[in-house]
């Protein structure tokens, strides 16, 4: 699933599709944790393209990503697209934007450095209620201004944007991110064996035994309406 994530004040590098309708594109396995999005992440070395979709949208992600979407009936000629200019992902580092379904009117892109670009489109929208990999980072960022000033992240990128409660789940709470990475004390977004053992259980344990506590679909389970959100997104065009 691609989940369109709206640029809200122009890099410099890009600035001259202001006024267009321009889309970091985050690929998950997981749209209906969109609630509780509390920023975006790029690879901070990563090369990204800006290309003209069918409607005349623009989305920024990894041109290996779009070479598939090529395929896939959403540029202007079957299996070719349109690049218009290219950005680093540390030239996106502290662009706002605004994400569907997300609590906040803007978020912030910040840095992930275990992001691969042949993976997905290269950005990756960040939960980190639910998903680990993203609780690690963004707690980092939050908590530690040394990390903050090594990757060059402003704190007011980070400050008054907390951890958004999205999912119950029976003997995890509704944090089950920060409380498997507390338990199994990870040692930040580096720490991949334990992070990925930690996302295995997340997954597993959200979808199977996981009820809303947030959005339109409260009170549900996850398993029940994961595909619903997902076709509400899709009909809203995000």
């Amino acid at each position: 699933t691609l989940i369109k994530i709206r640029i809200l004040e122009f890099p410099e590098k890009i600035n001259f599709l202001e006024g267009k309708d321009v889309f970091l594109v985050a690929a998950t396995l997981r749209p209906e944790t969109m609630y509780g999005q509390t920023n975006c992440f790029v690879l901070p070395e990563g090369v990204y393209g800006v290309f003209e979709m069918f409607n005349g949208e623009y989305f920024i992600c990894s041109e290996r990503s779009m070479n598939g979407m090529a395929y896939q009936d959403m540029t202007k000629e079957f299996g070719k697209f349109i690049k218009v200019g290219e950005i680093s992902g540390k030239e996106l580092i502290g662009t706002p934007v605004k994400a569907p379904l997300c609590q906040y009117d803007r978020v912030y892109v910040l840095p992930l450095v275990t992001i691969t670009m042949d993976k997905g489109t290269g950005v990756v929208t960040s939960v980190p209620s639910d998903a680990p990999d993203d609780f690690a980072a963004f707690n980092e960022y939050k908590n530690d201004p040394k990390k903050r000033e090594f990757y060059g992240i402003d704190a007011k990128w980070v400050e008054g944007i907390d951890v958004v409660p999205i999912i119950d789940i029976p003997e995890f709470g509704n944090t089950i991110a920060a409380k498997l990475c507390t338990d199994m004390k990870v040692g930040g977004q580096k720490d991949k064996q334990k992070l990925e053992q930690a996302k295995d259980i997340a997954y597993k344990q959200g979808f199977n035994f996981g009820v809303f506590i947030i959005g339109t679909h409260a009170g549900k389970k996850v398993k029940e309406v994961k595909d619903v959100i997902k076709q509400e997104m899709i009909d809203r065009n995000e």
